[in-house]
């Protein structure tokens, strides 16, 4: 009774939502998750999960496998933290998600399912990527040679300041930087803005140019 209670609830949420048991099996699979893998609840249920999808990770390491972190994690009672996965649609073609897992345990029966909430983050990934591919034309800019004496006076950086800019020049994304220092965005945007203040400079891009050629960063 509680799991129908539980899969009528994923049913009503605007996410990609589904159940797997213990085993593996999906038990699980609602409207939302049709429409963003391709296959119907049919195709979906009492199929082993990594028979369904073939996701992967940024490095194309397997993500999906019958050794699944994921169910070891929830067994062992572990923190899941949240993950972005790219999967398999039934047409073939591969769309990145993020993954929160909540773990249900049926007091009554003794099951514990992993439940997959996904939402598309297919377009934050190809601004990460367009990101990263500015900051490799930004590197090889660098790399020219520059004139002596080019360079006017400016106000130092903050130690925050450095450290962001020197991140975001290794291809680090806003939002993996302000998580990683702990700081919300509108603080990294104000570090941003005071480093660009400094540098005489437009945008993030710009700064970690101009920096990195004052050998700043």
């Amino acid at each position: 009774m509680l799991q129908r209670e539980l899969f009528d609830i994923l049913e009503g949420t605007a996410d990609a939502a589904f159940a797997v048991n213990e085993q593996g099996i999906i038990c699980s699979w609602n409207s939302a998750a049709e429409k963003t893998f391709g296959w119907t609840k049919r195709e979906a249920l009492d199929k082993p999960c990594v028979s369904v999808f073939e996701g992967r990770d940024g490095l194309e390491t397997p993500v999906c496998t019958e050794h699944c972190a994921v169910l070891e994690c929830s067994a062992q009672h572990r923190p899941i933290p949240n993950y972005d996965v790219e999967f398999l649609t039934r047409s073939d073609e591969r769309i990145w998600v993020n993954i929160s897992i909540l773990v249900f345990h049926d007091q009554r029966t003794g099951q514990r399912l992993a439940v997959h909430l996904a939402r598309d983050i297919g377009n934050r990934k190809k601004r990460e990527d367009l990101a990263q591919r500015l900051v490799g034309i930004a590197r090889q800019l660098t790399s020219l040679p520059v004139a002596s004496g080019t360079f006017g006076p400016l106000s130092p950086l903050s130690r925050q300041e450095g450290k962001i800019l020197r991140m975001l020049a290794h291809g680090k994304s806003p939002e993996a930087v302000a998580q990683e220092l702990q700081i919300t965005r509108h603080t990294l945007r104000n570090h941003l803005y005071r480093a660009n203040r400094k540098l005489h400079t437009r945008n993030r891009l710009e700064a970690v140019l101009q920096a990195t050629q004052r050998g700043l960063i």
